[in-house]
């Protein structure tokens, strides 16, 4: 069996009929688990041979490489945090003191969403990517994508994160078309190129792709459901597994809608939704173990019917910038263990988040680093801010209503030009719209290190 393989268009397009992308999806669990254990050891002898961070991080926690053998025995080592990759970062940029690959042997690096106002910076090698392009091409196969399909591209393009460039690049290596306009590009240059090329599938956040639905008729003069499309694939948000917003999908678009779900940590995407439509599917599991935990108790729990737990990930097979027992922050459900498409991977749906990321129109925002460049804009703000988030969930498709103190020698009446500079700074640090509101200095009490004391769920006196 050979993993990560680079493909060429006709060996994409001999899978046109097939049933899986890869025979690794439909395997028995008990084979499955044999690859996993081996690739688990052969990760652990590079993680010792090049790996500062984990050399130390596993000293620390008395634990010897060689003594993880088997995925139980992953529990005898700690869990990796965001936090702990951002102190990485932050001691040896640009890629971390977790880059576990000579600089020489890096070729792409993505950045994702950081806490702070820095971006988190994924570095890859050749190896990598291929890997990435190959986990990317089987959630698009279970999607609903074949080669040969134009694609529609309603992720943002220019974002830097992973629904971009790399969503792009698997799906070509997967020998289907990309057409690259981006939810950048506007509604209107995206609908009119669905009208021109008359794509199969579309991919993009469920709320956008239903924003565009809605304003088909306006630019084309035509129903979204008249445009030929039969597959909505979504992600980047909640959304695509809510029975009533896949509904109005489906319905707008006169196409069958599923969902995936993935990260920049670990890849573009690894879960995915088949055409049973009932959860998504981890179709990678030879180049990630994923354990579910209990937050509550901090224990690992089985992955059986109606589990609910936060997703631990291991990745398999990494050069660049490996991850080990990763906290996700994903809060999932276990929907079922057994499909009728034949995928042995668990079937899960996302509920929440354990942690305070905010999601704005596909972006992942965490009030701690607009708060930091809010504090980088002293003496124009008092360093002082809150986040309306005045709305069901972690999830907005609106501006994102942020609170600011100005500051204490600032005159109230250059707000309006005070507004517009921060709501840009925002914009330009973190990729996301703020809908900025200014106020007098020592209107909060200082946040201290409480981080939920940044985000308000209402806010009365906002016009």
């Amino acid at each position: 069996m050979q993993f990560g393989m680079r493909f060429r268009r006709q060996d994409a397009a001999d899978k046109v009929n097939d049933r899986f992308w890869h025979e690794i999806e439909g395997m028995p669990l008990d084979k499955v688990r044999q690859i996993q254990e081996e690739r688990l050891r052969d990760q652990m002898a590079y993680l010792k041979a090049n790996s500062t961070f984990y050399q130390e991080k596993f000293a620390e926690a008395g634990v010897d490489f060689d003594d993880i053998r088997t995925i139980e025995d992953l529990q005898k080592l700690p869990f990796t945090y965001k936090t702990e990759i951002r102190e990485s970062l932050a001691a040896e940029p640009p890629f971390g003191k977790h880059r576990a690959a000579p600089m020489a042997d890096i070729v792409q690096m993505q950045a994702s969403s950081g806490t702070t106002g820095s971006p988190s910076y994924v570095a890859m090698t050749e190896s990598d990517t291929e890997m990435w392009h190959e986990m990317t091409a089987r959630c698009f196969f279970a999607n609903g994508v074949r080669p040969g399909d134009m694609v529609l591209h309603a992720f943002a393009l220019a974002k830097g994160f992973v629904g971009g460039i790399p969503v792009m690049q698997g799906l070509q290596y997967m020998g289907a078309v990309d057409v690259p306009v981006g939810a950048d590009g506007g509604a209107e240059r995206l609908l009119r190129a669905c009208a021109d090329t008359r794509p199969r599938c579309i991919v993009g956040a469920p709320n956008f792709v239903l924003h565009l639905a809605e304003k088909a008729p306006e630019v084309l003069g035509c129903k979204a459901s008249e445009l030929g499309v039969e597959h909505v694939i979504v992600g980047g948000e909640p959304g695509g597994g809510i029975p009533a917003i896949r509904a109005k999908i489906e319905e707008a678009w006169g196409a069958k809608c599923c969902e995936m779900l993935g990260g920049t940590d670990l890849g573009v995407t690894y879960w995915a939704e088949c055409d049973a439509q009932s959860g998504m599917h981890m179709v990678n599991m030879d180049y990630i173990i994923t354990e579910l935990l209990d937050p509550e108790s901090g224990k690992i729990i089985p992955w059986e019917k109606g589990a609910e737990g936060e997703m631990i990930y291991t990745a398999l097979g990494r050069q660049a910038s490996p991850v080990v027992r990763f906290r996700s922050g994903d809060y999932i459900e276990v929907i079922d263990t057994e499909c009728t498409c034949g995928r042995t991977g668990p079937k899960i749906r996302c509920t929440g988040r354990t942690d305070d990321m905010l999601i704005v129109r596909g972006a992942n925002v965490f009030p701690s680093a607009v708060n930091s460049v809010v504090t980088e804009m002293v003496p124009d703000t008092n360093g002082v801010m809150r986040i309306v988030a005045d709305f069901t969930g972690h999830t907005t498709q609106g501006a994102l209503t942020v609170i600011v103190e100005r500051g204490p020698d600032r005159d109230p009446a250059d707000d309006a030009a005070l507004k517009k500079k921060i709501e840009q700074r925002l914009r330009d640090a973190l990729v996301f719209k703020a809908d900025v509101h200014l106020v007098a200095p020592d209107t909060f009490e200082k946040p201290g290190a409480a981080k939920v004391a940044f985000v308000l769920r209402e806010y009365p006196d906002l016009p």
